[in-house]
C-alpha cells in the first residue's frame, strides 16, 4: 500500500503522518480502557522508557522504512526488514553479554547470503540511491530490533496491549510533531486514492496486528511466533508481484529461502 500510495507523488512524512492519524484513536480508545482496567502504578522513568521505546520502534523505524521504500523494491525491503531477529541477537549478545551459540552464527551466515542474493539479483538497476534505500532498511531493522529488547522489559511490568496502545501514541505524537514542523496544510491536498491507502495502512497494517502480533506472543511465545512470521517476506514478494509488477525470479526466491531458514534457525525451540 505504501509503494502504492507513492505513485501520486507524495512523500514520506506526509503519508506516515496520515497513517498515524487515522490510527490515534484506536490506541487513544485501548489506552484509556486498559489503564483503567489494569491499574498498574507506572514510574517517571517508566514513562520515560515508553515513550524512548516508542520514539525508537515506532517512529524512527517506521520512518526510515517509508523513506526506504522511496528507492527500493517492496520485496527487497521485507527482506532487508526480517533480518531483525538476527540482530536482536547481536545486539543481546553487547547489551547483555549472552553468549552468542553456534548456531545463531550460521543464523546471521545464511540469512545474510540470502539478503546479497536478492540484492544483487535484482534486475533494477544498482544506483547510489538503491543503496540508500537498503541502508535505511537495515537501520528500520536496527531500530525495531532495539525496541523489541526494551520492549521485553517493559511488556510483563503493564500488559501487552497497555505497552503497546502507549508506545503506539507517542509515535503517533512524534511524526505529527514532525510533520506540523517540516510542512505546510498544503501538503495535504491529496487525492482520495492516497487517503483511502493511508486508511488501509493505519487498520489493516498498523492496528490489528500490533495488537494481534502481541495478543499471539503472549499465547505461543516469541519463538513460534517468529517461526509464524517466515511467511512474511514471502507473501510480500508475491503481493508485490501481483499488485505492483515487481520482478520475480529463481535466484529471489533462493535468496527468500536463505532469510527464513537463518530466522528459523535463531527462532526455533524444541
Amino acid at each position: 500500500m505504501i509503494k502504492l500510495a507513492y505513485a501520486y507523488k507524495v512523500d514520506a512524512t506526509t503519508l506516515l503522518f496520515l497513517r498515524m492519524a487515522f490510527a490515534t484513536p484506536f490506541f487513544l480508545i485501548v489506552g484509556i480502557y486498559k489503564s483503567k482496567s489494569e491499574a498498574t502504578h507506572l514510574s517517571y522513568l517508566d514513562w520515560a522508557y515508553v515513550a524512548l521505546l516508542g520514539f525508537l520502534g515506532y517512529y524512527l523505524s517506521s520512518i526510515l522504512d517509508f523513506m526506504g521504500l522511496e528507492y527500493i523494491s517492496a520485496g527487497m525491503e521485507r527482506l532487508i526488514l526480517f533480518i531483525y531477529p538476527t540482530i536482536v541477537v547481536v545486539l543481546s549478545a553487547i547489551l547483555f553479554k549472552n553468549k552468542v551459540r553456534e548456531r545463531e552464527i550460521l543464523s546471521l551466515f545464511i540469512s545474510y547470503i540470502g539478503i546479497a542474493i536478492v540484492f544483487f539479483s535484482d534486475k533494477v538497476q544498482k544506483t547510489e540511491n538503491t543503496y540508500l534505500g537498503a541502508f535505511l532498511i537495515f537501520l528500520c531493522a536496527f531500530t525495531y530490533a532495539a525496541y523489541l529488547i526494551g520492549s521485553g522489559k517493559m511488556i510483563p511490568k503493564i500488559g501487552a496491549s497497555r505497552f503497546t496502545a502507549y508506545a503506539m501514541l507517542v509515535a503517533c505524537l512524534s511524526i505529527s510533531l514532525h510533520f506540523l514542523f517540516t510542512h505546510s496544510p498544503d501538503n495535504l491536498k491529496l487525492p482520495f486514492e492516497v487517503y483511502s491507502l493511508s486508511f488501509g495502512m493505519a487498520i489493516i497494517s498498523t492496528v490489528m496486528p500490533t495488537f494481534l502480533l502481541s495478543q499471539g506472543i503472549k499465547r505461543i511465545g516469541s519463538g513460534t511466533a517468529s517461526i509464524i512470521g517466515t511467511i512474511g517476506p514471502v507473501s510480500t514478494i508475491l503481493l508485490a508481484w501481483i499488485f505492483l509488477g515487481e520482478t520475480l525470479n529463481l535466484l529471489q526466491f533462493l535468496g527468500t529461502a536463505f532469510v527464513i531458514a537463518g530466522v528459523f534457525i535463531v527462532s526455533y525451540r524444541r
